[in-house]
């Protein structure tokens, strides 16, 4: 009987599962990019996606202490 490759097998499988999930990432980075210029957003104009829509303040909160206040 012939020897299987199972770690060859899951392997390939893992690499397969991942590049699905990275065109489908890539479709769906996509569609966002078109909704957004048929709305007349240009991808410059959205917020930046790596900071996952959390915004800095320049200045600091009044409701936040500031031991450097006092």
């Amino acid at each position: 009987m012939a020897k299987s490759f199972y770690s060859f097998k899951k392997r390939q499988k893992e690499l397969a599962k991942k590049k699905k999930k990275e065109e489908k990432r890539q479709r769906k980075l996509e569609k966002k990019q078109r909704k957004l210029e048929a709305e007349g957003l240009t991808t410059e104009e959205t917020p930046d996606e790596s900071q996952d829509g959390i915004e800095t303040a320049d200045e600091p909160r009044d409701d936040v202490e500031n031991p450097e206040k006092e």
